[in-house]
């Protein structure tokens, strides 16, 4: 489908690709993998035509359509989230105002056996069948779906762009995304703006899109759910694997062990050989086979050893101090940013010394306004949340573009709040982090997104806290960088409080979770596994079997059996209410479909009737089935909600 011959690219002198090949079929889901800064981006950006190579191409057919989200986008925010979504369907409001301009020019026309009458028939004829090639995928449905599934309440339809955060307003560009359904999908850091339940449903979706996708992605099982193919890109080449990212660790494993005893054994040929030269060279009665090896030496194709990319971050936090066993503790604490309704309420909850916790809950749940009230950006608008005795906190912010000041240079970022002997160990501190040389003078406004998060990084070295809150400290981060982190984390002494939505990062680090729904919190005792277990049976229409009950009633709290029952009695009720609304649902959809047909029918006969009373009654049919249709979508829409 795309074809990628002979890529070379390079910027100031630097070669970034060399000579680069490979094709995307139809239907490949194919994760590109390797180094920030190794060209995974600028390859999205070339496949899409922003950015053009030195040398070679990139072959794509004409009647292919390419749908790309990048990592950092600019948009319009003077519009509502379903207006923004619904612009992907202008085509169709554009036919049906001209269907309806067409219907009415009938009724008014009289001259029914000219030729300009026929045409325009013809026209209302091609128009409809364009008209229900589009929406036979129900474009109204679908917006819900995406919408949906990507976290917006159907509330937040109406509301204006302006009012939603960068990374909301990235879901809103992701969703019209999918809605043009792309032919191929190319996909840059998809999840950095989604939490963990938003992430499974595009999970779902990619699994099931029939297109082609090429994906960047520092999750592995996001990777592993969805790929089925792997592009390593390091040093300017490219390494191709046709399995998922953990296959692929695998298999490159293997292949650069293969390649290294390969080598091994060809560097003994070849010392024999040259030994055997060199002591014989001189010998008249050995000159054959002297000249034998020579021109044997001469035919060895020589296997080199393939360059690894062994750069990596060295990360070790300072020693903890010791704190008070009590570490964080919250009594009635509501907040509120000013409006009516507030986003936590009445939040009691203590954190003691040497838990490591992760917030978990869809965005704008409150986490990051949890972790910015514990680092005292913002004050209770009642009750209280204090610090324990002793206890010094470290804060990395989701939003290091306002956090760093982008004037500063790297070097500048840590010199202002270093003190003491620190001071005389910043450049190791910043090579440690991967900067280093020239990287050190850069300016922050010119760093990547992965460069600025290890510089926030490098900042918590500075001190030696005992409490971490770190707000989704992995985004812009790559798979062996999280891995440092999440062992440094791991081995740390002091408390963590964890906001992020990369599972396999959090697996096996954090030993409880708390769960922001609502405007409340609740705990979940052990890690995520475990937490995700009790969501998935939580879903669950039916639960077949008593442990498996057992495991539902303990999942929904831990205070007591019979809370526990009665929940459990009212999820059954929802449940059984649910489904009587989904009946209704089908049925209303079976109408839906059965009216579609009878409008097919008639729009059939009017493409073939040349008799002006049939036609008046075909359309009149028409109309009137159409407005039926309309109502039994409102219908639709109004048993959705509920």
């Amino acid at each position: 489908m795309i074809s990628i011959n002979n890529l070379s690219i390079s910027f100031g002198g630097v070669s970034l690709f060399d000579n680069v090949n490979f094709h995307i079929s139809s239907g490949e889901k194919i994760g590109l993998t390797g180094r920030n800064g190794s060209g995974k981006t600028t390859l999205l950006k070339i496949i899409n035509g922003i950015i053009s190579p030195s040398e070679g191409d990139v072959q794509i057919p004409s009647n292919i359509k390419i749908g790309y989200l990048p990592q950092e986008m600019e948009f319009c925010k003077e519009t509502s989230v379903i207006e923004a979504v619904e612009s992907v369907f202008n085509t169709i409001k554009e036919i049906e105002a001209q269907i309806n301009h067409i219907t009415n020019q009938l009724h008014i026309r009289t001259d029914y056996d000219s030729n300009e009458y026929n045409n325009i028939v013809i026209q209302l004829n091609d128009l409809t069948d364009k008209y229900n090639i589009l929406m036979a995928d129900n474009p109204r449905s679908n917006i819900d779906r995406v919408l949906l599934g990507l976290g917006f309440s159907r509330e937040d339809f109406n509301r204006n762009r302006r009012e939603f955060s960068q990374g909301w307003n990235m879901r809103i560009e992701l969703a019209k995304i999918l809605l043009t359904k792309p032919d191929i999908l190319l996909l840059d850091e998809p999840t950095n703006h989604l939490d963990i339940e938003s992430i499974s449903w595009l999970e779902s979706y990619l699994v099931t899109f029939k297109g082609s996708v090429v994906l960047i992605s520092h999750d592995r099982r996001f990777l592993d759910s969805i790929t089925n193919r792997t592009v390593e890109i390091v040093l300017g080449k490219i390494n191709d694997y046709k399995v998922p990212y953990s296959q692929y660790l695998i298999l490159r494993k293997e292949r650069i062990e293969q390649q290294r005893a390969a080598y091994q054994n060809q560097r003994k040929l070849i010392e024999k050989t040259e030994d055997f030269i060199e002591r014989f060279r001189y010998k008249a009665t050995k000159s054959n086979q002297v000249q034998s090896r020579i021109k044997q030496l001469e035919k060895i194709d020589v296997i080199e050893i393939e360059q690894e990319d062994n750069s990596s971050l060295n990360l070790k936090f300072p020693t903890a101090p010791r704190s008070g066993n009590i570490v964080v503790k919250s009594k009635n604490l509501t907040f509120s940013y000013g409006g009516p309704d507030c986003v936590l309420d009445s939040i009691d909850l203590t954190i003691e010394r040497g838990e490591k916790i992760a917030l978990l809950g869809k965005n704008g749940q409150g986490k990051t306004t949890f972790v910015r009230l514990i680092n005292s950006e913002l004050t209770p608008t009642k009750g209280s949340i204090e610090l324990g005795h002793n206890v010094l906190a470290g804060y990395f912010a989701q939003n290091q573009e306002d956090i760093l000041n982008k004037a500063d240079t790297v070097f500048d970022t840590l010199d202002k709040i270093a003190v003491g002997d620190v001071r005389t160990k910043l450049r190791d501190i910043l090579g440690s982090f991967l900067f280093s040389g020239e990287d050190i003078d850069k300016k922050v406004e010119v760093l990547s997104g992965g460069e600025r998060a290890r510089l926030a990084m490098a900042k918590l070295l500075l001190k030696p806290y005992n409490l971490l809150i770190l707000d989704e400290p992995t985004n812009h981060m790559d798979i062996k960088s999280k891995e440092i982190l999440k062992q440094a984390l791991i081995n740390y002494s002091g408390t963590i409080v964890l906001v992020s939505h990369d599972r396999d990062f959090l697996d096996g680090l954090v030993t409880k979770i708390y769960e922001f729904k609502d405007r409340k919190v609740k705990e979940h005792l052990g890690g995520l596994d475990s937490f995700l277990a009790s969501k998935k049976i939580d879903s669950l229409d039916q639960l077949q079997s008593p442990t498996k009950k057992e495991e539902f009633t303990n999942s929904i709290t831990s205070n007591s059996q019979n809370s526990s029952k009665l929940e459990y009695q009212q999820q059954k009720e929802r449940e059984k209410e649910q489904k009587k609304i989904q009946n209704k649902i089908n049925k209303c959809e079976e109408k839906i479909y059965q009216l579609e047909i009878l409008k097919e029918s008639i729009e059939e006969k009017l493409s073939n009737e040349s008799d002006v009373d049939k036609i008046t009654k075909l359309v009149e049919d028409y109309d009137k089935i159409k407005k039926e249709i309309d109502t039994l979508m409102t219908e639709w829409e109004n048993l959705s909600k509920t």
